[in-house]
């Protein structure tokens, strides 16, 4: 039945998705269809409904309006440029400097706002055109922009782990983020060594320091903004509050931020920040929701079991299983945003590389890495062309110029795979695991 399951699944969802029919609504006809194999339509839908809503039953999901909120609240402006002035002042030195400001600004922006695009936008905006100014190509400025861009997806606070944790089965959200943490500053990193030597070899220079006196002003500006990542990581990492905790924390303190210390918002940009909150939580639930008929459904004709199965029997040696799935999971994340595929594809592989050993925190570390490098590889990586707009420049003429960093990112992936104490050994250390 798997097999013929299988095939119905794949083929509901795919003739829906063609059709334009929303994502949710062709998850779910696909889950009902698959069950009637075996059951009448009548009981297919009163067990999906009771799935859908059991999966929403959860203290855990109090995190993501309240992270979605507060970047949402970051992303009033005022934010961007803070940051990228504190960036320079730290980069300022490097060769490249003004492409390492614009790594370094959007790991810091990409990890408040909770968004690659907003960072691409807010920080690209700023970056590339000052890199153009200043004699840089117009496409490794583009390119450095979008690579550095998903590092906000592994540096919490981040949905994309919440959303995995709440799949996975209650995998510790904070193991997640402390582990994410690492994953994307050695992204960061990573970019940055790379840049250096390029810049070296184009002769693109530093520039300079500012002076101390113009250092504690830039400093002094960006610190509130900044003091958001050390109240959600330091929070949790003491032991002080829970990531859920941390969500609301975070909430008050943009609010606090944007109203009083900075003066970006007023009082009454307040409802249209929770209108614009609960439409995307309103459609990260829908989904979650539809995932959970879709997860009700595979288990139900043993579509997994028959994958796993399919993988294990190429080879059960675990360097080898996992180097399967890194491949499925970069040619999904080509194709998928990353919220849908993290839901419909953690129900799928988590079975399989726990039957190889291989923990549930680190899993959700490898697939969220492997989703965000997706997001900028093409066909359809949104990062990919939003960055190429914000750099006036097409797509085709970027690509060749990130061919080093895609080499970077993917040997990155290797070491986060089959070297779990990159990522993990933090975690464990606080007693998050």
């Amino acid at each position: 039945m798997a097999g013929q399951a299988s095939l119905i699944l794949l083929g509901v969802f795919g003739m829906l998705s063609i059709l334009g029919v929303p994502l949710a609504v062709a998850i779910v006809a696909a889950a009902l269809a698959a069950v009637m194999l075996a059951v009448p339509l009548d009981m297919a839908l009163f067990t999906a409904a009771q799935k859908m809503m059991a999966s929403l039953d959860s203290f855990s999901l109090l995190a993501v309006p309240f992270f979605i909120l507060s970047g949402v609240m970051m992303n009033s402006g005022g934010i961007a440029v803070r940051l990228v002035d504190f960036a320079k002042l730290i980069s300022g030195r490097v060769p490249g400097a003004l492409a390492q400001t614009n790594i370094a600004g959007n790991m810091l922006f990409g990890c408040i706002s909770g968004s690659a695009i907003a960072a691409s936008t807010s920080i690209g905006g700023v970056m590339v055109p000052m890199s153009r100014k200043e004699g840089y190509d117009n496409r490794f400025a583009a390119a450095i922009n979008i690579v550095s861009a998903p590092t906000g997806m592994l540096i919490p606070p981040t949905t994309a782990f919440i959303i995995y944790s709440l799949v996975s089965g209650g995998t510790s959200i904070s193991a997640l983020f402390i582990g994410g943490a690492v994953a994307g500053l050695l992204w960061g990193l990573g970019l940055m060594v790379v840049t250096a030597i390029i810049a070296r070899k184009r002769g693109y220079g530093h520039t300079g320091f500012p002076g101390w006196a113009a250092a504690r002003r830039i400093t002094w500006a960006a610190a509130p903004s900044l003091m958001l990542i050390v109240l959600v990581i330091g929070g949790i990492t003491c032991g002080i509050f829970t990531a859920v905790e941390a969500s609301g924390i975070a909430v008050l303190y943009t609010l606090l931020l944007a109203l009083v210390i900075h003066r970006t918002v007023r009082l009454r940009d307040v409802p249209r920040f929770l209108i614009e909150t609960t439409q995307i939580t309103g459609t990260i639930m829908l989904l979650l929701a539809a995932s959970a008929a879709l997860s009700f459904a595979m288990a139900f004709t043993g579509i997994p079991a028959a994958i796993s199965a399919l993988i294990l029997g190429v080879s059960d040696n675990p360097l080898v299983v996992m180097l399967i799935i890194n491949l499925i999971l970069l040619v999904v994340g080509c194709f998928m945003d990353i919220g849908p595929a993290i839901l419909i594809f953690t129900p799928i592989l988590l079975p399989i590389v726990q039957k190889v050993g291989y923990d549930p925190t680190h899993f959700g570390i490898i697939l969220v890495f492997n989703l965000a490098i997706g997001t900028i590889t093409p066909p359809v990586g949104t990062g990919l062309f939003v960055g190429a707009a914000v750099a006036q420049e097409r797509v085709e003429r970027i690509i060749p110029v990130l061919g080093p960093f895609y080499v970077l990112l993917f040997t990155l992936l290797l070491l986060v795979t089959y070297v779990p104490a990159l990522t993990m050994t933090l975690p464990r250390l606080f007693g998050l695991l």
